[in-house]
């Protein structure tokens, strides 16, 4: 696991860039604290120079694997973030095409598949990872990331050519490289609660969109797909296993044991639900030692899992760690995280897996983690409620809009499920619809809290994250947002930065993409069965887990955040919105925005999820704008 940084620019320019990506490299330590390197290449047959820079958390083959890694001739040159689990197996099939190798690192079988099959060879590795190919024969910059995004890339144009880093804090110490606002990505924020693809909240700063790889020759940027997921058409009839569940288990069980691959110390995070229970349940059966686990939670027992993270270590007889946290670990961290971020934080529980991965960091250098799984699986309540959209539609516009919305809108918070998913239904456009799930404001609530600049508009460049093909199923196309958008760049993103604050590597067996591929091939009913949500885990599960903890309701990670602006945070957060030194408070209406902040802090409404949205940003304003 690795961070890296470069610049490439003109011969002439590169003496006088070197300094400014060495700072941006320092910058990003904290993702590789074990080995730094920075190098400069000049190409023969162009005027190209390169700068690399390079950090390493070394988890496998720590002796060698140092990057930039070369090619014997010196002609190609790769530095890398990220973990190839079939490395072992690309590595044997290249030698049997002829290639040789100099060491055992996944970071030579990452350079040697590329000089064999281009970039053909990054939808056979099977990781995470983003890297950055500087190929001198063709005088070409190849930048690419992973089919889900696990790791991140950002990039500028920038008068001297084209910078590229893990973080953005690193492309924010190239002089020419301006922190401003973009004001296009922040009426998405508002309506996603994150910046989807390919957009930052800086001015000129982008993402490299997940599945994705860009070229850069004689100043032209080209970005390309290289893979597409395939919850995106409609699924292919075609002949299943004789037993579904028993391949998922076979596929899973591998999932788990590639990725146990390590030359370190090692864990798995474990809330107690039913996603790191399998993963803790799988390691247990694979290690002859007691597998260590982590736990967070909180005073206030209706809201911490603690007891059931504890019954699932007792039942696998880890070596478990509990960790408890309270509000003022939020205040005290919330500032630092999100500048680690870069951005907003997206969801409360950031700041709980970055005091968990520290608290795990004292003892290992690696944890297995269930993300993805209700993305691939279909874990969510809305992926029960989007199956009925259909037979809402056909109610009369002024039913849904004068008796049932205004109804189902003052019901109690406890029916919070209900009224999202009823607010959810009004949008009729399913690029309105997806992001309403979970998002802070649609379209109407824009227009009535925010100024008109930052008003939502309709933008062409995120129709590549959604499906809306009525052939293909209703289920599935939700699916496919989820892990084109909510997933990179809000989950995975979230996790890359609050593990990697912590110098930590975490790995994610259900998103794996020979298991991914594979339940895609799977009817709808083997993901979602009337209310029963990852049907086919829970069957697989059957044999693995205490029938307990497969009974266990879904209930997230939730954090009391509701309580706390009611209480010990509230004048914080009036302080932070409507102060003096707001920095905000300028995109908003004021009397809608005070009227939010009351209704909440007064008991009539639970506005947690805008009032978190409204502060991170204030936050983030505060450090870059």
């Amino acid at each position: 696991m690795c961070g890296f940084i470069g610049v490439i620019t003109n011969r002439d320019r590169v003496d006088s860039l070197s300094h400014y990506v060495e700072s941006g490299l320092n910058q990003i330590e904290h993702r590789g604290p074990d080995e730094k390197s920075l190098s400069n290449y000049q190409c023969d047959k162009s005027n190209d120079a390169l700068i690399f820079g390079h950090v390493r958390l070394s988890i496998l083959d720590l002796n060698n694997g140092h990057q930039p890694f070369e090619s014997e001739d010196k002609n190609v040159s790769l530095i890398y973030n990220g973990e190839i689990y079939n490395y072992v197996e690309l590595r044997d099939e290249l030698i049997s095409l002829g290639q040789s190798f100099k060491e055992n690192s996944d970071t030579e079988v990452v350079l040697k598949a590329y000089l064999y099959w281009g970039v053909d060879s990054f939808i056979k590795l099977r990781g995470m990872f983003s890297l950055a190919i500087w190929d001198s024969r063709s005088s070409t910059l190849l930048l690419a990331r992973d089919r889900f995004g696990k790791k991140p890339l950002f990039y500028s144009k920038i008068p001297e050519g084209l910078g590229f880093c893990s973080e953005i804090k690193g492309l924010l110490e190239l002089p020419s490289v301006d922190p401003s606002m973009n004001k296009v990505a922040l009426s998405h924020y508002y309506k996603f609660r994150y910046v989807p693809s390919p957009y930052t909240l800086f001015e000129g700063i982008y993402k490299l969109p997940p599945g994705h790889y860009a070229t850069f020759t004689s100043g032209k940027l080209v970005v390309s797909e290289y893979c597409n997921l395939a919850d995106g058409t409609a699924r292919q009839k075609s002949q299943l296993p004789k037993d579904p569940v028993d391949k998922f288990l076979s596929l899973f069980e591998e999932s788990v044991k590639i990725r146990m691959r390590s030359d370190v110390s090692y864990g798995a995070f474990l809330s107690g639900g039913l996603d790191s229970s399998a993963i803790v349940a799988m390691m247990a059966n694979l290690s002859s030692k007691p597998v260590k686990t982590y736990s967070v939670g909180f005073e206030d027992n209706s809201y911490s899992e603690l007891k059931y993270a504890r019954q699932v270590a007792d039942a696998f007889n880890t070596d478990h760690h509990e960790l408890v946290i309270t509000s003022d670990d939020f205040i005290n961290n919330i500032e630092r995280l999100i500048a680690f971020r870069d951005a907003p934080i997206s969801e409360p529980s950031d700041i709980a897996i970055y005091l968990l991965a520290r608290e795990a960091r004292k003892s290992v250098k690696m944890v297995l983690t269930g993300e993805g799984s209700d993305e691939v699986l279909g874990g969510y309540p809305k992926h029960v409620f989007e199956r009925f959209h259909g037979l809402y539609a056909l109610v009369p516009g002024f039913l849904r809009n004068q008796v049932v919305s205004p109804v189902v809108d003052n019901l109690p918070y406890r029916f919070r499920r209900i009224k999202t998913a009823i607010s959810s239904y009004s949008d009729m456009d399913c690029r309105d619809r997806f992001p309403r799930w979970f998002g802070a404001l649609n379209d109407e609530g824009n227009r009535n809290v925010c100024v008109e600049e930052f008003w939502a508009r309709k933008d062409s460049a995120l129709d590549y994250c959604f499906s809306c093909d009525d052939t293909n199923s209703s289920l599935r196309n939700i699916l496919y947002f989820d892990q084109k958008s909510w997933l990179p760049d809000n989950l995975l993103e979230r996790g890359d930065r609050m593990t990697m604050a912590a110098s930590l590597e975490a790995r994610m067996p259900f998103l794996d993409h020979e298991l991914v591929d594979f339940v895609s091939t799977l009817p709808d009913s083997c993901r979602v069965r009337g209310t029963s949500t990852k049907w086919i885990l829970r069957e697989a599960m059957k044999r693995l887990l205490p029938k307990e903890i497969l009974a266990r309701p879904k209930v997230g990670f939730r954090i009391p955040v509701n309580d706390w602006f009611r209480g010990e945070l509230k004048d914080y957060v009036y302080s932070m919105l409507l102060g003096k030194e707001s920095k905000s408070v300028s995109f908003y209406h004021l009397p809608a925005l005070r009227d939010i902040l009351d209704q909440h802090s007064e008991g009539k409404r639970n506005h947690e999820k805008l009032i978190w949205t409204l502060l991170n940003l204030e936050i983030w304003c505060r450090q870059y704008i």
